[in-house]
């Protein structure tokens, strides 16, 4: 991008009330058939005058018209049976109610293409869209079809290409695939994960982001992070290949974290997306404090391929405090753009 050190969010932004019960994830819609596609159109219109009255270089659609990250997209597949459900623990950390694969998976129409199309009429910045990565995906289901985490994570990198090619030719300009699970399975990252997520991106002109996180701020996750120890080191496993990979972008979680910022040092020639605001708290940070990420980061990232993000979405947040966190992002930006200037 032409811009110095471009601002965006990692991912999802908070949802009016008049959508779904806010500050909580994954509520249910309070709205049905006709009115709620225009709930969701209005809801995404709310996002992007949010994000551009913030002042962030490259917008998103907030995740409005999606309940969760994951399932609302698989949602839209063949082969999955929502109504025969399975506890599985998701992320090695916490158990959940899944739907079960049934038979072959396959998308029979686009998810999230006129989504996409309705966000580029409203706006002649850089859009990014987020899907699911194959990883995070398998590991939010039960497989009874396939019964191999690598063979349905294939098959839903065929699928995840099919949605990305049709983004990309309906303007979106960053396709970012979300991996939190990349944090985890560090032997089936490294194995096929990597190359599972290639298979996603492959063919595609537009830049490729891949969001590797420790999770929204919800108990689970937060009381996983106390148990890692006094550094974080997960990214360590999988950065060596990621750096060889066709990926463009890697999006991680660095502000108020214990991941050591030299490890950066390990994809230096990729653009990074460096998450300098805390989406587990209600504190908004000063722009100082964003600014104080990004010098950190600074050391092993190229200012030219340094791009101040969020650490995660923003879904479980009231409105007030995303606004506020929004505002010192591109604010803790300007701060480091007159610093190099």
């Amino acid at each position: 991008m032409s811009i110095l050190l471009p601002t965006s969010t990692a991912g999802s932004l908070p949802k009016p009330a008049w959508l779904a019960e806010p500050e909580k994830l994954w509520s249910p819609w309070k709205l049905q058939g006709s009115e709620l596609i225009e709930g969701k159109q209005d809801a995404l219109r709310l996002a992007l005058h949010e994000q551009q009255l913030a002042g962030l270089d490259i917008v998103s659609d907030g995740e409005q018209s999606r309940q969760h990250f994951v399932t609302t997209f698989i949602e839209h597949l063949t082969g999955v049976d929502f109504e025969k459900r399975q506890t599985v623990k998701i992320r090695d950390r916490y158990d959940a109610s899944v739907p079960s694969v049934v038979g072959d998976v396959a998308r029979q129409k686009p998810v999230f293409v006129e989504d996409a199309k309705f966000l580029r009429q409203q706006t002649k910045q850089p859009i990014k869209w987020a899907l699911p990565g194959p990883m995070t995906m398998i590991d939010t289901l039960y497989d009874g079809h396939y019964k191999s985490r690598e063979k349905l994570a294939w098959e839903f990198a065929k699928i995840l290409n099919q949605e990305a090619r049709e983004l990309e030719d309906a303007g979106v300009d960053i396709i970012q695939f979300d991996e939190p699970a990349f944090n985890v399975f560090f032997d089936e990252v490294n194995d096929w994960g990597i190359a599972t997520l290639e298979r996603a991106l492959e063919g595609l002109k537009c830049e490729t982001a891949v969001h590797i996180c420790y999770g929204y701020g919800i108990k689970a996750n937060t009381d996983w992070k106390q148990s890692l120890g006094s550094e974080w080191r997960q990214y360590e496993e999988a950065f060596p290949k990621l750096q060889t990979s066709n990926i463009d972008i890697v999006s991680l979680e660095c502000h108020n974290s214990r991941v050591p910022m030299d490890l950066l040092e390990l994809i230096r020639g990729k653009k990074v997306m460096v998450g300098a605001i805390d989406v587990a708290t209600n504190t908004i940070e000063t722009p100082e404090e964003v600014a104080d990420t990004l010098r950190k980061a600074l050391q092993f990232v190229d200012a030219d391929k340094l791009y101040p993000s969020t650490n995660c979405g923003m879904a479980p947040l009231s409105r007030d405090v995303a606004r506020g966190k929004l505002n010192a992002l591109t604010a803790g930006a300007a701060l480091i753009r007159q610093e190099l200037a």
